[in-house]
């Protein structure tokens, strides 16, 4: 079984606690968005970060100055979006990191896919930039199946615990004999159920706590995920999304 999950912008280095294990797998494809995203001007790539002067400055220079062998951060202690927070595998035990390692795969535009302990370095880039590398029209192109590959096991489960932005990049090659469960966050805004985005970034991070602190290897299980004020609503779920409810 392997669970994936989306990328956050915002990022650290982290190289004090934890080291990397290895290298991420398509390091050297990376070094390619690398070097093209380096051939821009700093107005050209502002517009693909569609970010402000000063984000567009920091990430220009980190880019002039990126290593992507030395001074590297586990992947999954190296990103502080809201899903990791919750995640907080800062205070995992040895056990969980290990479950994590052998479970999680971290979608990312520069790097392809992550293990929890692949040594990464800040950078910016979305899946949905306007980015042509080669004969590859965009992002979505250039890494093809390959991360399909890398995540589908001899268990043929997954769990989508990421965003439709990055989640497009599996689901374009599933096979019928893959059981793919897309995990859904909801609440009830009059008298519609809808997902809300930082709700649902905080639940991803807590479900993902939740499945490594209980070793999880049958989907079912994931059922009885109860925190945040969740419930899984079994009236409304399938084989292939399970629709959890948050009650205010």
């Amino acid at each position: 079984m392997k669970i994936i999950l989306s990328p956050a912008k915002k990022m650290i280095v982290d190289t004090d606690n934890l080291a990397p294990v290895e290298l991420p797998v398509y390091i050297d494809k990376t070094a390619e968005v690398l070097n093209w995203m380096k051939s821009k001007s700093k107005e050209e790539l502002k517009a693909i970060w569609k970010c402000n002067d000063k984000i567009a400055e920091q990430n220009f220079n980190r880019l002039e100055n990126m290593d992507l062998y030395n001074r590297l951060t586990p992947a999954v202690l190296a990103y502080e979006g809201i899903a990791f927070q919750y995640m907080a595998p800062s205070v995992f035990e040895i056990q969980q990191f290990e479950y994590l390692q052998n479970h999680l795969r971290i979608l990312s535009a520069f790097y392809g896919i992550l293990k929890p302990m692949d040594g990464v370095t800040p950078y910016r880039l979305e899946m949905q930039a306007k980015v042509g590398i080669g004969d590859a029209k965009n992002l979505y192109e250039y890494w093809g199946e390959l991360l399909y590959r890398s995540v589908i096991d001899d268990s043929r489960i997954i769990i989508n615990l990421a965003s439709k932005e990055y989640s497009k990049c599996i689901e374009k090659y599933l096979k019928p004999q893959d059981r793919y469960i897309t995990i859904v966050f909801c609440e009830l805004s009059g008298d519609k159920l809808v997902t809300k985005g930082t709700y649902a970034k905080m639940a991803r991070g807590e479900m993902v706590r939740f499945i490594a602190e209980n070793n999880i290897e049958n989907p079912v299980e994931i059922q009885k995920f109860d925190r945040l004020g969740y419930s899984f609503r079994s009236d409304l779920s399938s084989d292939s999304e399970y629709v959890f409810e948050r009650k205010i």
